[in-house]
């Protein structure tokens, strides 16, 4: 799926500074800066997202009581 990103001007000239100097291509750094990166990014905003929802009671908590005795059903 193509994406398209404006990047700063400095990060833009930084990204092709080390594509021409490594003789990759832009493209390479990012999917490779978004594929390494990406299961802490799901972690940080995601959790932070669901603690959003619990602190305005879309959402609620389980206690370990709950979960432990649901598992020996």
């Amino acid at each position: 799926m193509p994406t398209t990103i404006r990047l700063k001007p400095e990060i833009e000239a930084r990204l092709d500074l080390l594509a021409r100097e490594t003789n990759r291509s832009k493209t390479f750094y990012l999917r490779r800066l978004i594929e390494d990166n990406l299961d802490d990014l799901e972690d940080i905003y995601l959790a932070e997202k669901r603690l959003e929802n619990l602190r305005a009671g879309i959402s609620s908590t389980v206690n370990a009581d709950e979960v432990w005795g649901d598992l020996d059903d």
